[in-house]
């Protein structure tokens, strides 16, 4: 049976639980609130996101901690990179602003929330993304404070506009005029700004080059 996004994933799945392997072959009924969590925290270091997925959907729907579970941050953010990787998205989004994660995990969330928006977007446009297109995606979609300590907020923003400058100079070092101006009106910039800052580029990379001579 194949098993598509869910918003909580909770039924259970025999079939699944036995291709599991032994550690996810305990009772789940008895498993405690810890317990579930470190089994979530271990397969989502180990990176087997399907594992983990079977492992959330083996969960009954009756689970003597049901309550707890749903404010398990490592069964919260294994929830939530289920959900990223079949493409729910709307799942995502949910969980993602209606728990406040710890600074450890914010990360991790971020990425996943930003690659999400991503997608939407090239899927709505049908064609891949540019460094503008993503930074104004950015700005459409702000990172929820659940995700993201909003004291660091300006120094967030002059890092993204820096990582937009360099994604841009990578792809073209000599912008054109029209360039300039989309890049500044991306950056809240000044095109005089913006062409400051590839000219001193450029002449960093030539003094550089010249040095390794």
């Amino acid at each position: 049976m194949a098993l598509g996004p869910a918003p909580a994933p909770a039924a259970v799945f025999p079939a699944s639980a036995a291709a599991a392997p032994p550690m996810l072959m305990l009772p789940t009924l008895n498993f405690s609130v810890g317990q579930v969590a470190a089994v979530c925290e271990t397969l989502e270091e180990s990176g087997d996101v399907e594992r983990l997925g079977r492992f959330l959907w083996s969960l009954p729907v009756a689970h003597p901690n049901c309550a707890e579970l749903n404010k398990s941050e490592a069964v919260l953010r294994a929830r939530a990179l289920v959900a990223f990787h079949a493409g729910n998205f709307r799942e995502l989004y949910r969980i993602l602003e209606g728990h406040r994660f710890a600074r450890g995990s914010h990360a991790k969330l971020q990425a996943m929330w930003l690659e999400a928006h991503y997608q939407e977007a090239e899927k709505l446009r049908g064609r891949p993304l540019g460094p503008v297109d993503k930074y104004r995606v950015r700005k459409k979609f702000p990172l929820p404070r659940t995700i993201w300590d909003g004291e660091q907020k300006t120094h967030c923003f002059k890092e993204r506009t820096r990582s937009l400058l360099r994604e841009w100079y990578l792809q073209d070092p000599y912008p054109n005029p029209t360039k300039k101006r989309e890049l500044a009106q991306a950056t809240g910039l000044t095109p005089t700004q913006v062409g400051n800052w590839f000219k001193n580029r450029r002449q960093r990379d030539r003094a550089a080059a010249a040095k390794n001579r």
